[in-house]
């Protein structure tokens, strides 16, 4: 098998996702149950879900980055962007949406909140397009052997600009529930949000190099990293000790993540 052949073969060889995020949502959980009494309630579970739909469409884009080894920081700023584009677009030009703003948030279908349809609907394209097409072909195996891709002649610049565009398309889509659940736009909404979707990649499996990792993983660190926000929140603990907290979590991640790849 030629270089260019292993480099396209990786995503079934390489898609292997490790249930770190598994174990360290069951604990969070464990926890906070024994924590606060409300955190099992079902007003409260129902607000993770809601919490956790816009981070795990931001880190859907942020796991697909870093599995071309790459990183992008520019997340949480693109979401507020777009969010005050969106507004502007709404107040001050009279750009209409076909429903309100707060739908996004606060609508429904058929009993579902309208965050975790679209949550679970880009989910399902996200798959699609990593698992079952050549986009997704080329997304392991940038991360995997850039340089075979190069040799083969395949237009790796033209890929990376496609993963980091769809990359923002997704934090732009997340805006739309995050500016609904605010009922407001400000520049600064989504500061920080792209570490969270940093640590969710990285506990849910994904590793920095050789394109090794996956969404499903991803899923299940997003969760873990919205449940340690809202715990936080109901065991009172203050904002800047809350950031301390993620900030650890996500030095960890990347630790274990150095020491899984030295295994």
């Amino acid at each position: 098998m030629t270089a260019a052949a292993r480099a396209l073969a990786a995503p079934l060889a390489k898609a292997q996702e490790l249930p770190g995020a598994a174990f360290l949502l069951a604990l969070l959980a464990a926890g906070f149950a024994l924590a606060s009494p409300q955190f099992l309630s079902p007003a409260n579970l129902a607000n993770v879900a809601l919490q956790s739909a816009a981070l795990i469409i931001v880190s859907l884009g942020m796991t697909l980055v870093i599995l071309t080894e790459g990183i992008d920081l520019s997340a949480g700023a693109v979401l507020g962007l777009c969010g005050v584009v969106m507004s502007m677009l709404l107040v001050s030009q009279g750009v209409p949406l076909p429903l309100a703003v707060r739908w996004f948030n606060e609508g429904s279908l058929l009993g579902v909140p309208v965050p975790v349809l679209a949550m679970v609907a880009i989910f399902g394209v996200t798959w699609v397009l990593l698992y079952r097409t050549r986009f997704g072909r080329y997304v392991f195996a940038i991360g995997g052997n850039r340089r075979a891709l190069e040799l083969a002649g395949v237009p790796v610049r033209a890929w990376l600009v496609a993963v980091y565009a769809y990359a923002g398309l997704l934090a732009a889509l997340a805006s739309f529930i995050m500016t609904a659940r605010m009922n407001a736009a400000h520049p600064t909404i989504g500061i920080g949000l792209e570490f969270d979707a940093i640590a969710a990649v990285i506990l849910g499996g994904t590793s920095f190099e050789k394109g090794n990792g996956g969404i499903w993983g991803t899923l299940v660190g997003a969760l873990a990293v919205a449940v340690l926000r809202n715990g936080l929140n109901l065991i009172g603990l203050s904002t800047e000790w809350q950031v301390a907290v993620v900030g650890l979590v996500i030095v960890s991640a990347v630790a274990i993540d150095a020491l899984r790849g030295r295994v």
